[in-house]
């Protein structure tokens, strides 16, 4: 790893997917070393978050995208999808967040 500043380093990006897959608007289930990672398209810019409601477990990636936020399908708890933090109940913590980097039509998450 190289350094970034002074006593931070940048982990490895992995391509999860490519652009064309992750249409304006939406969001898809990725994997990362098995770990389960919702990616969305926010009017191009693309944001990664756990995939995992911490309300109950529900699949972020499949909940409705309102410009920054997704409602959890399960029970209406929504998240900003670029930093995971819980907008509105009833999940009690954030969900992790993600770097990501678009290469070409690549699209890499960092791996901590």
């Amino acid at each position: 790893m190289s350094p970034i500043a002074k006593g931070v380093y940048m982990g490895k990006f992995v391509k999860v997917a490519e652009t064309k897959d992750v249409a304006a608007g939406t969001g898809i289930l990725v994997e990362l070393e098995g770990e389960r990672i919702a990616l969305f398209n926010v009017n191009g810019t693309f944001c990664a978050i756990g995939d995992v409601c911490t309300h109950s477990g529900g699949p972020l990636s499949e909940g409705d995208l309102d410009g920054d936020v997704v409602t959890c399908p399960w029970h209406g708890a929504q998240f900003d999808v670029k930093s995971g933090e819980v907008i509105g109940p009833p999940a009690p913590d954030p969900v992790p967040s993600y770097h990501i980097k678009v290469e070409g039509a690549a699209i890499l998450i960092e791996r901590p």
